[in-house]
């Protein structure tokens, strides 16, 4: 029986505001899985880096859920150094483990791949890691990140007793880039809260926004190169519909982000779509349902993605989405039925599904439906119910070696 999961997420916290800096899907990941563990019986502790000289202790978010604040280096650390304090994170984590004495660890990320093989190898208990982003994946697509990043994700794989996958993309990924153990992988995917994301009166929505009735084109997500801001502007450029807007709902991510800010600025201008593109910073969680609601496409042009909530969110409003024919997108947009996959990264080819959706409403109302549908059988519930039962699984094991 478990019934204490110790949940890692060293560089980022599920209390923090997604679209900012470091936070995004994950962070949404980690918050609602844990709820709905907690809800199903199964007491978690998120163990995250102290970000912040005033932040408590612990927080305690609801009953069976803590968030814990690990001292490791300064406050202030960009993610690209935390490397270097992910052995002070571990044993600040193991500290805490006397009291809590944890069943299972579920590491999030690869930094916290590295601290759970620490604690696993230090502690004797069963550990799972979900990846959320790839190193060598995301250098297929030339966003390129250290090779000592890669052999720590394939050391971590080589350690841990599960290695989650949000969908058979994934899986196949961490078999063809990373030589995984197929029968260690197990495919979870993630859920959507049904209550702040389901369709809804569009008029309504733009009337609480307070914007008009012109095609409205929906981004959302950090900016940095690996989201495809870019493709999203310039797909706006070469649209039949010149009264379409786009709104671009999000902040800087990494250290790149701000100087993309700028590109996509430049780029905005040179286009001369200045007055047809807005900015809208970083919105909490709970209110993107009314902008979801709102659009008339979700644009979600990454270069890589291994799950793709964002797709899904608006999914579940009843939103087509076109986005790129990478990782789980394959698995969440179904061509043709609830919105459309673009191979490559050509902004004509986004520009010819947008248009074809906002000339025809019937069309789009089909898209509409059976993307809400599609939307329905995701829930964060079916998430932890599989997720419970695979922690118990685990716990009655003999552990997997660790080269």
């Amino acid at each position: 029986m478990v019934r204490r999961a110790a949940i890692l997420s060293l560089h980022t916290s599920p209390l923090a505001q997604p679209g900012v800096g470091d936070g995004g899907g994950m962070n949404v990941y980690v918050r609602e899985l844990v709820s709905a563990l907690a809800q199903a019986g199964v007491v978690c502790r998120v163990y995250v880096r102290r970000w912040a000289d005033d932040l408590p202790e612990r927080v305690s978010v609801e009953p069976g859920f803590d968030v814990v604040h690990v001292p490791a280096g300064p406050v202030d650390l960009p993610k690209e150094e935390l490397a270097d304090h992910v052995d002070e994170y571990a044993d600040g984590v193991a500290a805490d483990f006397a009291d809590f004495q944890p069943d299972v660890i579920h590491a999030n990320y690869w930094l916290s791949g590295v601290a759970g093989r620490l604690l696993k190898q230090r502690l004797h208990l069963p550990l799972l890691t979900t990846f959320h982003t790839l190193a060598r994946v995301k250098a297929v697509s030339g966003d390129r990140e250290p090779e000592s990043r890669a052999r720590a994700e394939a050391e971590v794989m080589s350690c841990a007793d599960a290695v989650l996958a949000n969908a058979t993309a994934e899986a196949e990924q961490l078999v063809e880039f990373y030589d995984a153990d197929p029968t260690r992988i197990e495919i979870v995917p993630p859920g959507v809260d049904h209550a702040l994301f389901s369709p809804g009166n569009q008029a309504g929505a733009r009337w609480a926004l307070g914007t008009n009735d012109d095609p409205l084109l929906l981004f959302i997500g950090r900016i940095q190169p690996l989201k495809g801001v870019d493709v999203a502007v310039e797909a706006l450029a070469r649209l039949e519909h010149t009264n379409a807007r786009l709104w671009i709902v999000g902040g800087a991510s990494g250290q790149r982000g701000g100087s993309e800010v700028d590109r996509i600025r430049a780029l905005i201008s040179a286009l001369g779509l200045t007055d047809r593109v807005r900015f809208v910073p970083p919105q909490p969680h709970h209110l993107l349902g009314t902008y979801y609601r709102a659009a008339d496409v979700c644009l979600v042009p990454s270069r890589s993605e291994s799950f793709g909530l964002v797709a899904l969110e608006a999914a579940a409003c009843g939103v087509p989405t076109v986005a790129s024919a990478v990782g789980g997108l394959r698995t969440l947009v179904d061509h043709g039925h609830s919105g459309y996959l673009v191979e490559g990264r050509d902004p004509d080819d986004y520009a010819t599904w947008i248009d074809s959706i906002l000339a025809d409403p019937v069309l789009a109302r089909r898209l509409s439906v059976s993307a809400a549908a599609r939307a329905r059988t995701y829930t964060w519930t079916t998430s932890a119910s599989r997720l419970r039962r695979l922690y118990v699984d685990l716990a009655s094991r003999a552990l997997a070696p660790c080269p």
